[in-house]
C-alpha cells in the first residue's frame, strides 16, 4: 500500500485542533503559523566578506580543521521541570524545557560560542539529569558532551551545569536528556547552526522534529521492559510533527481515566507559491525510523546530520534516531491557493512483512499550505504511491556523497563489535555489544578517571581503549532482528559500507565516502564505519532509548595521553561533589544502564 494512501479518518481530516498550543504544547510555538521563519544567518558584526563565516565555503573549506572564530557567543538559560501536556490529546505527565515541547530553538552562526546554563527543576520526584549537545565535535571540551558517567556525573535536583562549547560544525541538530530514556519524556528541543550553502534556497522554514509518542512515562515503560519476563518490543501511541498530532480517545485502555480530547490539532506550515524552502527535519523519537514526505512535491536532499551533501531528489526520507536531513523543497505545484499534506510515518523495521506495526498509531501528518489557501481546510491531496515495504537503512550510500571531498585514510587499528540479545540469570532481556551488556557508574564518569590516569575499568563499564591510532575502523555486526541507529559522538564517522550478513570488504567511494554522526545498521546485517579520532571520551551506542537502557552502549577513551594533559574545569568536578552528597542521603533508582 502506498505511504497513507486511501487513508482518509477523522483522526487526518480536521485542521481546526480542539485544544489550545498551550495545552498541546505548553510554551512551545513550534507547528503552529505563527512560528517564524529563520534568517540566513544571526545579526553579528563585523561580517567579513558580507557573512559571519567569511570567505569560508561548504565545498571548499575542511570543517573538521578550519572554522570562523567569531567571538560572539549566544547564551541561553533552560529550566527542566514536569509539567501537564496534551500533545496529541491524550492528557500526560511530561518533562519541559522552559514549559515547552519541544524546547526551544538554540540558534547560532558557524564559529559561535553556545552557552547554555541548564538547571534540575526535576521534582515530585526527583531525578538526575545532562543534557547532550547532538553532533557537536567538542574539540578541546569532552566534558561539556553531556553523557553520564562517561563525561560528567547527573546535575543534582536543585542545582545547575552550565555548557560551554564552540559551533565548529553548522546545519541541524538537536539536544536532548541523556539520562536513562529520559528524553522520550519531553526534554528535547532543536538547533540551528547557520552556515554557508553552496544549493541556493529562498525562505528557511526551520526545524521540524518527528518523534514517535508514548502515554506511559518513560520509567513505567524502562520497568516493564527490564522485569522479569519482560518484552524488549516497546510500541509507542502515536506519531508526531513538531511535537502534534491527534489520536482516537476511543484507542485509550479500559480504566485510564486520564482526559483525552478527539482532534486535539496538528502542525501547520506556511509555503510561498514558487519559492524555495529550507526544511530541517529531526528524528528526535525513542524508536521508529520516520519516512518522510510531502504530496505531490520532490525533496532535494541537500545535508545528511551536520555534512552537507551533493544534492539529490528523493520523494521519501528516512530518519532513524538522532538522524537529521536539510531538504529543500519548492512551492511549484497548484496554484496558491493549494495545500497538501506532509506525511511521517514509522516504519516497521524489524525484517519481516508481516511485522506488527511499531505504534498503535504510527502515521503523523502536518498540513502545508501556500500564500492564498484557506488555513481552516483540510488539505485533499493523495499521498505519494510509494510501496511501504519494510525498511531498515538510510539512502543509498552510492548517492550521498559528501561536498567537501575527504579520502578514506588507512586504518591504524580496527575493532569488530558484535550485537546480541539475550536473557540474564534474572530472566530480564538485555542488549549486549561487544559482549557486555553496560551499566553506568554516575558517581565516576569515565572521562575523569581517564583524566587521572586511570585506565583500568570495570567490565560492566563497557570501555574501549584506542590509544594514540590515527584512525580507527569499527565493523558493526548486527545480531538480532532490528535495525540500530549507530550513533558516535564527538565525531563526524566515515561510512565504509552497509548491507545484509557478512562484510565483503568492499568500500563505498573511498574517494570520499559518505560522513555523518549517525547511521542505520540493518537486521541481522553489518555496518562498517572510521574515524579520525580526536582526544577524549566518546559515547558509542545505539540511538534507542529502550535498547541503550537495555545495555547497547559502549564508551571509547581516544588519545588516552592527551586525556591525561586535559584541563578539566573544577565545574565537571564540583557536579560531582554535589550528585554525592545528594545521593549519599537519596537512594537513586537506577533500573537500567543510566544513559
Amino acid at each position: 500500500m502506498g505511504l497513507l494512501a486511501g487513508l482518509v479518518t477523522d483522526l487526518f481530516s480536521g485542521v481546526v485542533g480542539k485544544l489550545s498550543q498551550e495545552r498541546t504544547n505548553g510554551a512551545s510555538l513550534l507547528g503552529t503559523l505563527v512560528s517564524p521563519f529563520l534568517a540566513l544567518f544571526l545579526t553579528n558584526n563585523p561580517l567579513p566578506n558580507g557573512y559571519p563565516w567569511g570567505t569560508l565555503t561548504d565545498w571548499g573549506t575542511n570543517p573538521y580543521k578550519d572554522w570562523p572564530h567569531t567571538g560572539v557567543i549566544r547564551t541561553y538559560d533552560f529550566t527542566l521541570s514536569r509539567g501537564v501536556i496534551a500533545p496529541d490529546g491524550y492528557q500526560r505527565d511530561v518533562l519541559l524545557v522552559n514549559g515547552a515541547f519541544p524546547g526551544p530553538l538554540i540558534e547560532a552562526n558557524w564559529g559561535d560560542k553556545i552557552i547554555v546554563t541548564v538547571r534540575n527543576n526535576i521534582t515530585a520526584p526527583e531525578e538526575g539529569t545532562v543534557v547532550h549537545w547532538h553532533g557537536f565535535l567538542q574539540e578541546g571540551t569532552p566534558w561539556e558532551d553531556g553523557a553520564p558517567g562517561v563525561t560528567q556525573c547527573p546535575i543534582t535536583p536543585g542545582k545547575t551545569f552550565t555548557y560551554e562549547f564552540i559551533a565548529s560544525l553548522y546545519g541541524t541538530t538537536w539536544y536532548h536528556a541523556h539520562y536513562s530514556a529520559q528524553y522520550s519524556g519531553g526534554v528535547v528541543g532543536p538547533m540551528v547552526i547557520h552556515g554557508p550553502s553552496k544549493a541556493k534556497y529562498d525562505i528557511d522554514v526551520g526545524p521540524i522534529m518527528l518523534s514517535d509518542w508514548y502515554h506511559k512515562s518513560y520509567n513505567d515503560i524502562v520497568k516493564q521492559m527490564l522485569a522479569p519476563n519482560g518484552s524488549p518490543r516497546v510500541v509507542s501511541d502515536n506519531n508526531l510533527i513538531n511535537g502534534k498530532m491527534n489520536f482516537d480517545c476511543s484507542k485509550v485502555a479500559a480504566g485510564d481515566t486520564k482526559p483525552c480530547t478527539n482532534n486535539a490539532g496538528i502542525s501547520k506550515f506556511r509555503l510561498k507559491k514558487g519559492k524555495t524552502h529550507r526544511l530541517r527535519l529531526i528524528n528526535a523519537g525513542a524508536e521508529g525510523v520516520q519516512r518522510f514526505t510531502i504530496d505531490g512535491h520532490n525533496l532535494t536532499v541537500i545535508a545528511n546530520d551536520f555534512v552537507p551533501v551533493k544534492p539529490y531528489t528523493t520523494k521519501v526520507v528516512t530518519l532513524g534516531v538522532g538522524q537529521r536531513a536539510d531538504v529543500l523543497v519548492t512551492a511549484n505545484v497548484g496554484d496558491s491557493n493549494s495545500a497538501f499534506w506532509m506525511r511521517s510515518n514509522l516504519s516497521g523495521c524489524a525484517g519481516t512483512p508481516n511485522t506488527p506495526p511499531p505504534a498503535n498509531q504510527p502515521f503523523a501528518v502536518a498540513a502545508v499550505y501556500y500564500d492564498a489557501a484557506d488555513t481552516s481546510k483540510a488539505p485533499t491531496s493523495k499521498a505519494w504511491d510509494i510501496p511501504d515495504a519494510v525498511r531498515c537503512t538510510n539512502d543509498d550510500l552510492a548517492v550521498t556523497e559528501p561536498l567537501f571531498p575527504m579520502p578514506l585514510p588507512a586504518a591504524t587499528f580496527t575493532q569488530t563489535m558484535d550485537i546480541s540479545i539475550f536473557k540474564n540469570a534474572s530472566d530480564v532481556t538485555l542488549w549486549k555489544f561487544d559482549g557486555v551488556s553496560m551499566r553506568a557508574n554516575y558517581d565516576s564518569p569515565v572521562l575523569l578517571q581517564a583524566n587521572q590516569g586511570n585506565f583500568t575499568f570495570p567490565t560492566e563499564w563497557n570501555v574501549r581503549n584506542f590509544y594514540g591510532n590515527s584512525s580507527v575502523r569499527i565493523i558493526v555486526h548486527n545480531n538480532s532482528p532490528a535495525s540500530h541507529p549507530m550513533h558516535l559522538h564527538g565525531h563526524n564517522f566515515y561510512v565504509l559500507n552497509e548491507g545484509p550478513g557478512e562484510w565483503d570488504g568492499t568500500i563505498v567511494r573511498s574517494s570520499n565516502p559518505q560522513r555523518r554522526d549517525v547511521q542505520l545498521v540493518r537486521p541481522n546485517g553489518h555496518l562498517v564505519l572510521q574515524f579520525d579520532p580526536q582526544p577524549g571520551v566518546w559515547a558509542f551506542h545505539c540511538h534507542v532509548a529502550w535498547h541503550a537502557s537495555g545495555g547497547f552502549f559502549s564508551s571509547f577513551v581516544v588519545k588516552p595521553d592527551d586525556v591525561k594533559r586535559m584541563r578539566i574545569p573544577d565545574t565537571v568536578q564540583q557536579t560531582c561533589r554535589q550528585w554525592r552528597a545528594y545521593t549519599s542521603t537519596n537512594v537513586v533508582d537506577q533500573i537500567d544502564s543510566g544513559t
